[in-house]
C-alpha cells in the first residue's frame, strides 16, 4: 500500500505545481520514494486514474461548517452538497460566502468546523489568503469522480482512501510560530531556510506525536530545504499524516484514525 502526501493548488501551474509525495511505511519509518509536480487539474485527474493503491492525505478541506450550509440552505448530505458545490462557479461561491460573512460581526465573519480550531486551519469558506473555498471546489469533486473513498463522508474504493490533510498542523508542533517558507521571494529569507532544516530534522528524529521517523536520502533532504515556497515539505508533511492514518488502521482502529462522532458534513482534519 502506497502513502501519498498531496500539496494541493486548486490552479496549478509550472512554477506553483500540485506536490505529490509518494512512499511508504514499515515499523514507524516512513520512507519518501518520490516527489511528483503536476502542473493541471487534467494532470492530477490522470494521476488518480492510475491502478494504485494507497491512503493518501490531501492539503484542502473536505467539508464546509454545518452552521454555513444550514444558512444558505445547501443540501444537508455530503454526497448531495458536494455534488451541489460543484455545480456553482467560483463567482458564486464568493458572493455567497461573501453575503453570510456580511450579515455577521466583526471577528466572527467566516464559520467554522468543529476541527479548524484544533488543527488551527483557516475556515474553508475563505477565497482569499488562501483560497481554500476554491481548493475544495477543484479537488473534492476530482476525488469524487475518481472513485475514492472518504472515511466518515462518503464510500468509495477502499484500495484509495483520501483523508484530509493539514501540513500546518504538525508544522506548527515543531516549530511553533517560526514561518517556514513563503512564495514571496523578497521573504525567502535565511530564518525561513534554519526553520526548513529543523522541520526536516525533526521529523527524521521522530520529535512528533506521531511516533514516526522520516527517511530521507540526501539528495531528498536538499530538495525540500532548497524549495523555498514549502511546497515539497507540506506534501511530505501530508505523507506523515497519511503515514499515521495508516498505522491506526492497521492496528485495528476504525476509519483511519477519525475521532468517533465527526460531523457527516464537516469532516475532519486527520491527527487533529
Amino acid at each position: 500500500m502506497l502513502l501519498l502526501g498531496c500539496d494541493f493548488s486548486s490552479t496549478p501551474t509550472r512554477t506553483k505545481p500540485i506536490v505529490m509525495a509518494v512512499g511508504s511505511c514499515h515499523q514507524g519509518r516512513v520512507q519518501l520514494t518520490r516527489l511528483e509536480r503536476l502542473t493541471s487539474l487534467a494532470a492530477f485527474d490522470d494521476w488518480l486514474r492510475q491502478p494504485l493503491s494507497w491512503v493518501g492525505a490531501f492539503d484542502l478541506p473536505f467539508g464546509l461548517p454545518r452552521e454555513l450550509v444550514t444558512q444558505l440552505d445547501w443540501p444537508p448530505n455530503w454526497f448531495e452538497l458536494m455534488g451541489h458545490y460543484a455545480t456553482l462557479s467560483r463567482d458564486d461561491i464568493r458572493h455567497a460566502f461573501a453575503a453570510f460573512c456580511n450579515a455577521r460581526p466583526v471577528g466572527g465573519k467566516f464559520a467554522h468546523r468543529a476541527s479548524d480550531k484544533p488543527a488551527g486551519s483557516s475556515s474553508p469558506m475563505k477565497w482569499v489568503n488562501p483560497p481554500v473555498a476554491f481548493m475544495m471546489h477543484a479537488g473534492v469533486p476530482r476525488l469524487l469522480a475518481a472513485g475514492v473513498h472518504f472515511p466518515g463522508l462518503h464510500d468509495g474504493d477502499t484500495t484509495r482512501v483520501a483523508l484530509e490533510g493539514y501540513p500546518g498542523l504538525l508544522a506548527r508542533e515543531i516549530l511553533a510560530r517560526r514561518s517556514y517558507k513563503s512564495d514571496d521571494k523578497a521573504k525567502q529569507t535565511p530564518d525561513r531556510l534554519i526553520a526548513r532544516k529543523d522541520l526536516i530534522t525533526a521529523l527524521e528524529n521522530g520529535q512528533t506525536r506521531l511516533g514516526l521517523r522520516l527517511k530521507l536520502t540526501h539528495a531528498q533532504r536538499d530538495a525540500l530545504v532548497d524549495d523555498a515556497r514549502g511546497d515539497s515539505l507540506d506534501a511530505v508533511l501530508c505523507l506523515m499524516q497519511a503515514a499515521w492514518a495508516q498505522v491506526q488502521h492497521q492496528q485495528g482502529t476504525s476509519r483511519y484514525g477519525l475521532p468517533a462522532g465527526v460531523d457527516p458534513i464537516e469532516g475532519w482534519i486527520i491527527t487533529a
